[in-house]
């Protein structure tokens, strides 16, 4: 009896084409895959990466996917990164359903057969310290010496287990190794740790335990408890693939899961290691794991990345075999591309200036007709207040034009967008000659920003009504390292944080309805770049996080390409 054909998945590549085959070969019926955190910090961008691949895997052939905390280290585990993971998993746009568990939930069951490798003489218990397993390890080029204790009696190692599991020693003391091979050139099967002891409070099961499994024992045997098919990891795990089958291979698991292993994001200007980024937590470099600088999923949502940017990004670099660096422009260039089809537009004007249209009528008020966003029809206008006196860029005006400098300057006449052509007539200096108003005309003709006559000014500027404008708080953000590839030259990769990573502006100016935007709500203010709504927002001052710029510098390099 043959399997019926699975049909092709949405994409492909050799994750994708592993499972494809299993699924016709039948050796796997439902596919089942898992995403498996580890619950101390937030998740990165590379992590986004692995779960839109397993979970759209599941997706695609009709499987599942289960959401797994490997919490087997309670020093460094706390409930916030849980609460954290899920809800960044579900931001993601994925759902585990009922299949969400914990390696903890195996406690028990990873325990027996841990005494069960020491039972048929696979395991036994090691006195070394840390410092003494690594000198007796060896090198890449020599082999490891046995332990004095590796011979030690199966009745002795299964009692003095007991006793580790009893509380009766202190950390460090003792450990449980498996006995593999101390000459095998992995040196992952040189009698690998298993079981070590941490007197610490475990986030889920309190004091019950005093030894823990390490990850690699607790990965792959979690993984046959759940009938995980396609046991899915990062490129760093494929030396620890031995192991894992090693395990699955001497212990009498339910099912054999397999792991396949895959090439882990890296992104220019940054760094994905929950260690450094801990650091910088820790040591105030950031506001926190959601400070929109950090390449967390969380900063990235708090900046005003849409999960569908980061869908279609990880879509976009695919899955490979071997380590490469993306750049940053290319997660900028899937999150643009989001934003200009859904974002709203809207005025806000960063470093106003005043211009005072000297043949406007004092004291009254036109209402203009704006559309919200050029891409989307069924996103409609909105009405903008338009009076005497307005608020520009500061950067729209320059007194004496430099060459291709086609905005406002005395004498030209430029477009407001959506409402009237005005043109310089002088300027209103300070004490030290900074110019700090700017008088105009307007063409009434002009409504609407087209001309009776068919005249074309070469600049059109955004703008905004003095009397209705609201003030804001504006954070610019930059790239948090300066160098493309922070640490690669063997310097302290913090030595390159760039000082310029956050600018604020306190004078910026809004529409009056962005007063009332909802933190985490994008809109882009047009001519300067996608901006969020950030949680610091209050009503009588609101906060925008720039998203990023409207300058595609990715797409330029497509272009060429």
């Amino acid at each position: 009896m043959t399997s019926e054909p699975t049909p092709a998945p949405a994409r492909s590549d050799f994750i994708r084409d592993i499972v494809a085959a299993d699924v016709r070969a039948g050796r796997a019926k439902t596919v089942v895959t898992r995403f498996p955190p580890e619950p101390n910090g937030y998740l990165h961008i590379g992590h986004a990466k692995s779960i839109c691949l397993n979970f759209g895997i599941a997706a695609e052939f009709g499987g599942r996917c289960h959401l797994r905390f490997d919490d087997t280290n309670p020093v460094k585990e706390e409930q916030e990164y849980i609460d954290a993971i899920e809800a960044d998993v579900r931001w993601l746009g994925f759902d585990w359903g009922e299949h969400l568990y914990y390696a903890s939930d195996y406690f028990e069951q990873l325990f027996a057969w841990a005494v069960t490798l020491i039972e048929q003489g696979l395991a036994y218990v090691d006195d070394l310290t840390a410092d003494g397993i690594r000198e007796y390890r060896g090198t890449l080029t020599e082999p490891g010496r046995n332990s004095p204790w590796r011979d030690r009696l199966v009745a002795e190692s299964l009692d003095l287990f007991a006793r580790m599991r009893a509380g009766e020693f202190p950390n460090g003391a003792r450990v449980v190794r498996a006995r593999i091979d101390m000459a095998a050139p992995n040196i992952n099967l040189r009698d690998p740790v298993i079981y070590r002891i941490v007197h610490a409070t475990h986030p889920r099961t309190g004091d019950a335990w005093c030894v823990y499994p390490t990850y690699d024992f607790a990965h792959g045997q979690s993984d046959a408890i759940e009938g995980i098919t396609h046991s899915i990891c990062t490129l760093e795990f494929e030396v620890h693939r031995p192991l894992y089958d090693w395990l699955i291979e001497n212990l009498p698991v339910p099912s054999t899961p397999h792991q396949y292993e895959f090439a882990r994001l890296n992104l220019t200007h940054t760094v994905l290691s929950k260690r450094v980024l801990l650091r910088l937590v820790n040591e105030g470099h950031v506001r926190g794991w959601d400070d929109p600088r950090m390449p967390t999923i969380s900063g990235a949502r708090r900046r005003g990345y849409p999960a569908e940017g980061l869908r279609d990004f990880a879509a976009m670099i695919g899955v490979a075999k071997a380590d490469a660096v993306v750049e940053f422009g290319q997660l900028e260039y899937a999150v643009r591309g989001v934003l200009n089809r859904t974002s709203q537009r809207r005025f806000g004007v960063l470093d106003p200036m005043k211009v005072v249209i000297e043949n406007y009528p004092a004291g009254q008020t036109d209402m203009m007709t704006v559309v919200n966003n050029p891409e989307d029809p069924a996103a409609g206008t909105r009405e903008v207040e338009f009076g005497r006196e307005l608020w520009i860029e500061r950067d729209d005006f320059m007194e004496e034009p430099a060459p291709k400098f086609f905005r406002l300057s005395p004498g030209r006449e430029v477009r407001l967008r959506n409402a009237f052509f005005i043109t310089c007539t002088g300027v209103v200096k300070d004490a030290e000659g900074r110019v700090t108003e700017l008088r105009a005309t307007y063409d009434p003709a002009t409504r609407g920003g087209d001309s009776p006559d068919g005249r074309r000014p070469k600049a059109t500027l955004h703008w905004l009504s003095a009397a209705h404008a609201v003030p804001a708080e504006v954070r610019l953000y930059d790239h948090l390292f300066t160098d493309p590839f922070p640490g690669s030259d063997g310097r302290d990769l913090f030595e390159s944080i760039n000082p310029a990573s956050e600018t604020i502006l306190t004078g910026a100016l809004v529409e009056p309805d962005l007063a009332g935007l909802a933190a985490g709500e994008t809109v882009q203010f047009e001519r300067l770049g996608y901006f969020c709504a950030d949680r610091d927002t209050t009503t009588a001052r609101p906060v925008f996080n720039r998203t990023m710029t409207l300058k595609d510098t990715w797409a330029k390099v497509q272009a060429k390409g």
